[in-house]
């Protein structure tokens, strides 16, 4: 189940600006869930990304990519 949607998700092609640009906004440019724990600048704990585990990441990642190509070469965009 895991291998097909990981495929339907690397085929997915960007065609419409519209949806590039909600793309780009869902999907984050790097992890959010890393964070530095401090307390009077003093780092008490780090808390280690977590994106890695998701098992679509590197899809997810891709089709972000695929989004931001098509925004630069197609629409001229940066």
């Amino acid at each position: 189940m895991l291998n097909f949607l990981r495929q339907w998700i690397d085929s997915i092609e960007v065609h419409d600006p519209k949806i590039a640009r909600f793309l780009c906004r869902v999907i984050p440019s790097q992890c959010p869930f890393e964070r530095h724990i401090k307390v009077f600048n003093y780092t008490l704990f780090r808390i280690p990304p977590l994106c890695k585990l998701n098992p679509f990441y590197e899809q997810l990642v891709g089709v972000r990519w695929r989004s931001l190509s098509f925004l630069a070469n197609e629409c001229g965009e940066n």
